[in-house]
């Protein structure tokens, strides 16, 4: 198998297929680096692709100590599957969990983001919510040490932001809960206390974001609510964005609408790559609603 290691020594598994400027994704805290196969298969007829598991996630090893978990590490990790492969700059993609170490990749590793796409970042992010968001985190965390990843799957695979891919996709969302069931239950308890308890709320990065040049597309679906508030402060926020909001779509966007999200990333890739990817022109900024002068 192939392994890479982060600088704190824990080996991180990898795949990697194509050639040509380099993608690197992210996965979410419910998949893993098989969530990305509907992209490794698309992109890699014009890319090289790196897909690779998180920490806390086999084969990538899983350290018991919480303290190895945490939101810089993830970006840091970014960072390290890029070193170990030779790679200088990348597209990042990233999907929830991933979207956030990808949004923090791109304040921290900015000379080495060519863009990013953020898609469906924003639970814990609302303020309202923080408190709420940190305890149930916790609580997960306790489910999968309590009775392990394949009861727990059972439960977490029917979150609400799950139910509209369970509908419209019963076969792909039986592999994304059975890819759940296998998960270490461990790692998945660290990840939750270590990274999704702790992570700052996007809403006080502000001003971080704001000075942010990276080409960024945010993604989210119209029916993971606490994602759709977040995606537009993101898309208001950062200076070259964009938002795309995909119908009748949840939380697990690039497996719930994968032609549509290869569609929409491919084109953004490509605007990237022209140079086209511009901030938002001033006088298209909304102080006005009509002209009148």
């Amino acid at each position: 198998m192939p392994y890479l290691n982060a600088r704190d020594g824990t080996r991180l598994y990898y795949e990697e297929a194509g050639s040509g400027t380099p993608i690197v994704f992210v996965h979410e805290f419910g998949g893993d680096g098989r969530s990305w196969e509907p992209q490794m298969r698309y992109f890699t007829r014009r890319y090289r692709c790196i897909s690779f598991c998180a920490r806390g996630y086999p084969p990538s090893d899983v350290p018991e100590d919480v303290e190895r978990y945490s939101q810089a590490i993830a970006t840091d990790d970014i960072a390290d599957v890029m070193d170990g492969l030779g790679i200088d700059k990348a597209h990042v993609v990233g999907l929830s969990m991933g979207g956030f170490a990808t949004l923090h990749f791109g304040l921290r590793y900015a000379s080495r983001a060519l863009s990013l796409v953020v898609a469906g970042a924003g639970y814990g992010a609302e303020k309202a919510l923080e408190d709420y968001f940190r305890d149930v985190s916790l609580e997960v965390a306790r489910k999968f040490e309590e009775i392990g990843s394949v009861e727990f799957a059972k439960i977490y695979s029917t979150a609400a932001s799950r139910i509209v891919f369970q509908l419209k996709d019963p076969r792909g969302w039986q592999e994304f809960a059975t890819q759940l069931s296998e998960h270490s239950a461990i790692g998945s308890a660290r990840t939750m206390q270590g990274v999704q308890a702790r992570r700052p709320s996007i809403y006080d990065l502000e001003a971080e974001l704001k000075a942010m040049q990276v080409p960024t597309l945010v993604i989210v679906g119209d029916e993971d609510d606490h994602c759709l508030q977040p995606g537009i402060f993101l898309k208001k926020t950062i200076p070259a964005s964009g938002l795309l909001v995909l119908p009748k779509t949840g939380h697990t966007l690039n497996i719930d609408e994968p032609a549509l999200f290869n569609q929409f990333v491919s084109d953004f890739l490509a605007t990237v790559e022209q140079g086209k990817y511009l901030p938002r022109d001033p006088r298209s900024m909304p102080a006005e609603i009509m002209k009148t002068s």
